[in-house]
């Protein structure tokens, strides 16, 4: 009997001619571009420096293209967002010492977010690794140290044999649900140093499957079936998973509302007649999940924000669906699955019984689709008491111009938090933001990143005046690759949400009051077009600006203001 695992490829003659004929001039850098090339990555972001030149000259040798952003920080953004929007790998290339580290909390988010990003790293040379300090340019006593808290998996190469395994291996593990970022480092003398090791010509890094427990899915589908009042939420796990076409199956045979996360946006259609959207920070709909006699949560650990600030106190049955094993019943007691979202949701529909609408008739409970409507209505009616008509014209604006099919990359800015909650996502995987980790600075540099993924279709970034300033840079970027993104800054003169914790707080607000540039005349600088709107003609001049190839800036100055607390009862 022969097993998958028993079986090894035979190399071909052409193959075994080139291993034995390697060309001269190789280094270590080329079997680092090699082996991407071979696990089928096309393009790769990052920065140069000192120690990792090895691993930038061989690109010139390769046929990878390369995406060279101004701040590391930001070069991990656009891979984050290429990840998210290909559902590959993006590779990361970074320097030793600062250049590492100032990638540190964009692989915060995409740790947060399951993003796969596969960062590659030089280091000192293999004689000062250890924890010594001798003196090198850039050197931490135990870099790797840096990164093992923040990534899913760290590999330090020591040789150049090493390398390409360490790749693989690196990749799998990204793309091995929970997707996450990676770290590799390798030294600058094995980088630097020319090569015998035969041209890298293939990989397999095929990520493991993460089925559910059997047992624990048959119990599972009979507490669904069996449930008078059942409901789901819906994370990025699903979004992750490409599982929302399975989530909406289940939902329609169980008449189950559905709610979705900052991080699950687009995973429910938002009009579907189940849908109670995105409303997960209101008291209203906390109170109708946590009257469901069975909750179903898939693909979130019920954090912060998708538990209503903690507020969130379920009293029937949980099941929690969740490929992150440390997510699983973190907030929550429940019947926990570890799983990819996907394999959970179609074990699911293979043993689910589908629901008696009848039944509900004959007892004169009202159906599913009538309890949604009467939360929505009472959510909608919250919002309007509080004359919030200018933000909900620009956010209903933005939707308007922006088109049903382009992504949208959104900072930590008030427009952002209005998004979680009342932007129609039109889709899944089409609106992403820093909600996973919450720093700022991501909106514009993620947005070039799924440009480059994407070409074919507009990128809209948001952002905020102060989350602005963190990318500000990126504008060349944006004009040096010609990348198809229109930027939307909303100016209000400082860091406006924490402005209005500070008052909410405190009485007044200290430290978030901000000198800024003329946005416009600032990106006209670097050669891509800019206009100031007004809330009257922002969807016009957004349409326009989303139309034109090319990047692009609209500022609206504006001071907007949150809903209301949501976890209050109002």
């Amino acid at each position: 009997m022969t097993h998958d695992h028993d079986l090894v490829l035979r190399p071909t003659e052409a193959q075994i001619a080139a291993a034995l004929n390697p060309p001269a001039g190789r280094n270590g850098g080329d079997l680092v571009v090699e082996t991407l090339a071979g696990l089928g990555a096309t393009t790769v972001f990052g920065l140069p420096g000192q120690h990792a030149l090895g691993m930038f000259d061989a690109l010139r040798r390769s046929d990878l293209r390369y995406i060279g952003l101004r701040v590391e920080n930001n070069a991990g953004f656009a891979a984050d967002a290429y990840g998210r929007i290909t559902g590959e790998a993006a590779p990361l290339l970074l320097s030793t010492g600062p250049g590492a580290l100032t990638s540190l909390a964009a692989l915060q988010e995409a740790a947060a977010a399951s993003a796969p990003v596969l960062a590659i790293s030089s280091q000192i040379p293999t004689a000062g690794l250890g924890g010594g300090r001798h003196g090198y340019l850039h050197e931490l006593p135990d870099q790797a140290a840096s990164f093992r808290g923040v990534v899913k998996s760290v590999h330090t190469v020591r040789t150049q044999s090493q390398i390409p395994s360490a790749i693989e291996a690196a990749w799998k593990s990204a793309l091995t649900a929970p997707h996450g970022p990676v770290w590799v480092e390798i030294p600058q003398d094995v980088l630097l140093a020319e090569t015998s090791i035969p041209v890298v010509t293939g990989g397999d890094a095929f990520p493991e499957e993460l089925p559910p427990r059997p047992e624990l899915t048959a119990v599972a589908a009979d507490l669904l079936s069996k449930a008078a009042r059942p409901a789901i939420i819906a994370g990025g796990g699903v979004v992750r998973a490409d599982a929302s076409g399975k989530l909406k199956q289940l939902a329609e045979r169980l008449q189950a509302p559905v709610v979705t996360t900052p991080g699950g946006k687009g995973a429910f259609p938002w009009k579907h007649p189940l849908s109670l959207q995105s409303w997960i920070e209101d008291r209203h709909t906390t109170d109708f999940l946590e009257d469901a006699d069975v909750l179903l949560v898939v693909g979130s650990g019920l954090g912060e924000l998708s538990s209503n600030y903690h507020t969130f106190k379920p009293r029937g049955r949980v099941i929690q669906i969740e490929a992150d094993l440390g997510k699983l019943e973190s907030n929550h007691p429940a019947l926990g699955i570890h799983a990819d979202a996907r394999l959970a949701l179609q074990a699911l529909l293979e043993t689910v019984t589908e629901r008696d609408t009848e039944r509900d008739t004959e007892r004169e409970d009202p159906s599913a689709p009538e309890r949604v409507r009467e939360v929505l209505a009472k959510v909608a009616d919250r919002i309007a008491a509080q004359e919030l008509t200018l933000e909900q014209g620009v956010l209903a604006s933005v939707r308007r111009a922006l088109p049903a099919d382009s992504p949208s990359f959104w900072d930590m800015t008030i427009l952002a938090y209005w998004a979680w909650s009342a932007f129609d996502a039109k889709g899944p995987n089409r609106l992403h933001s820093a909600q996973g980790a919450g720093g700022l600075g991501y909106g514009f540099p993620a947005a070039l990143g799924a440009a480059v993924a994407d070409p074919t279709r507009p990128v809209l970034a948001v952002s905020g005046d102060g989350g602005a300033l963190y990318s500000i840079a990126e504008l060349a970027t944006a004009r040096q690759y010609d990348l198809n993104v229109t930027w939307l800054i909303v100016d209000d003169g400082g860091y406006g949400i924490l402005r209005e914790y500070m008052t909410d707080a405190f009485g007044e607000a200290t430290a978030t009051e901000l000198t800024r540039p003329d946005y416009v005349a600032l990106a006209e600088s670097f050669g891509v077009s800019g206009i100031r709107t007004t809330p009257e003609t922002l969807e016009a001049d957004l349409a326009k600006a989303l139309q034109a190839p090319g990047p692009s800036v609209v500022v609206l100055p504006a001071v907007l203001r949150m809903f209301a607390p949501t976890h209050l009862t109002m």
